[in-house]
């Protein structure tokens, strides 16, 4: 399927959209003020070598020193391995025995920041590229486990030959991704020169910038569309800055030749996402239903452990029975279902809940659909068959941030639950609480300051109960409206 890229850059946030017939499939958005450090590579100084906990930190140039632990300092084996593919009973040299106080030291980030906790770091150099994985202190030659191990030995016997000697092939040890099990040669052979063309340029840099100083950053979103996004079935890719356009044309020509004729600079004068209604997307992309053309709809609720989706006929009747109305409409569900996982970019665990189907062999034609949708995802899913509840389990890999989590923050108001208490609930509660202070203080006055719905219920509907009260405690209850409140704030002011 033929797909566009559209790339709307600003100083403050690069969007890229993936569009495919038309339609809007993927959406990626970086924002430089939220970058992540992992895959960052740096000149580090050991500021404190800590024996008791084999661990020590590194002055990499941040706010807080990072961490190092000897599991993740690189060391060779007698066999020639890195204790990532040693065996696990293998002994560690003990960390005072490899570093020292004030040495410098090439480390990469493994992980970001948290709270009050420095980087952690790994003295195990890796550069992923579009297919491979370079690791430059290594020989080993790897492939995924997630290609079908009968077609490891293959892959493993072309990457070997492709890699060659140390003296014929530059050297270093390569890990074929899960995405490069159907690449050919040449595609391979364009990324061992581009991470050995990296690895140069990180190992000149260590040579020439002092300590603390960044050797290379992971690629940012505009270069990893040339990377990792852009493939046989881009038709163009068009990108609204002149200046940034220029800068990823010679990125291009250098690492991605073959990228470079389908770049484009847009000089259109409506937003370039305005050609797509692509705004407009986004925003459907964080609600939860989810229109389809036949008048159906979908329910995706995305929770902290799982995210569901519901299939419903809504107003679609169009089919000669009711059978057949389920099953069109479970079948323009599948695609949809399969869309909405890519574009709001969810991950983990997804349960689907299709409208029941009588027939197996509707059953198994929606499956068949589905799993065809799937197929066309970047990111690798893995889809179950109906359970016995009627439900289709399945799993797509985390590889970012979902769209709602780097959009959106939970609410306010109802701190994430997706409802707040009606105003009646809440003037219960605030007269159950002036009941409760009456028997413990004796003001001159009880004043309730509280949202406008809320004053407005007392005034109104509440008036009784609140004037009941008032009689019951012998005295007087004021209302004092606050707009800045939420609904399920108030307080009681003791005068």
């Amino acid at each position: 399927m033929q797909q566009d890229i559209l790339i709307n850059w600003s100083p403050q946030e690069t969007r890229v959209a993936i569009v495919e017939n038309g339609a809007v499939q993927e959406l990626h958005m970086e924002r430089p003020l939220e970058r992540g450090l992992v895959g960052n590579i740096y000149l580090g100084k050991v500021s404190r070598v800590l024996p008791g906990m084999q661990s020590a930190f590194i002055d990499i140039g941040l706010e807080r020193a990072a961490f190092l632990h000897v599991a993740d300092v690189w060391q060779r084996q007698e066999s020639g391995e890195a204790p990532m593919f040693a065996r696990k009973d293998q002994p560690l040299t003990p960390i005072e025995k490899q570093v020292f106080e004030g040495q410098s030291i090439m480390v990469q980030v493994i992980k970001d920041p948290i709270g009050t906790k420095g980087a952690r770091l790994s003295t195990q150099i890796s550069i992923a590229g579009r297919l491979l994985v370079f690791l430059p202190q290594d020989d080993h030659i790897g492939i995924s486990q997630k290609i079908p191990q009968n077609e490891r030995d293959a892959l493993r016997t072309r990457l070997q030959e492709l890699v060659g000697t140390k003296e014929g092939g530059g050297g270093g040890g390569f890990i074929l991704r899960t995405n490069g099990e159907e690449s050919s040669d040449a595609e391979l052979a364009d990324d061992i020169r581009y991470l050995r063309k990296t690895w140069a340029r990180i190992k000149d840099a260590a040579q020439k910038l002092p300590v603390m100083s960044v050797l290379h950053q992971d690629l940012n979103l505009l270069q990893r569309v040339l990377r990792d996004l852009v493939g046989e079935n881009t038709q163009s890719i068009r990108i609204d800055s002149r200046e940034q356009f220029a800068l990823l044309k010679s990125f291009g020509q250098e690492y991605m030749p073959a990228a470079v004729p389908k770049l484009a600079l847009y000089k259109g004068e409506r937003p370039i996402f305005d050609l797509y209604n692509i705004d407009e997307e986004i925003a459907r992309a964080l609600g939860r239903r989810v229109d389809l053309k036949s008048g159906g709809y979908l329910i995706v609720d995305q929770t902290e452990a799982l995210t569901t989706i519901d299939v419903n006929t809504g107003g679609y009747v169009g089919a000669r029975n009711f059978d057949d109305t389920i099953f069109k409409t479970n079948l323009e569900a599948a695609h949809a279902i399969a869309r909405q996982l890519r574009l709001r970019n969810l991950g983990g665990i997804v349960i689907v809940d299709f409208i029941d189907m009588v027939r197996e062999e509707h059953q198994g034609e929606v499956l068949s659909e589905f799993r065809r949708q799937l197929a066309r995802d970047r990111v690798k899913t893995m889809a179950g068959g109906f359970s016995q509840l009627g439900l289709v389990e399945m799993t797509r890999k985390r590889t970012r941030e979902s769209l709602a989590h780097m959009l959106c923050e939970p609410c306010e108001a109802c701190s994430g639950k997706g409802n707040v208490k009606t105003a009646r609930s809440i003037c219960y509660e605030v007269l159950r609480e002036i009941l409760r202070e009456a028997r413990q203080f004796n003001p001159h006055e009880f004043r309730i300051v509280a949202s406008p719905k809320v004053v407005e219920m007392f005034l109104d509907e509440e008036s009784q109960h609140l004037a009941s009260l008032s009689d019951f405690i012998g005295k007087p209850i004021s209302l004092q409206a606050e707009t800045a409140m939420a609904q399920e704030q108030y307080d009681i002011v003791l005068l």
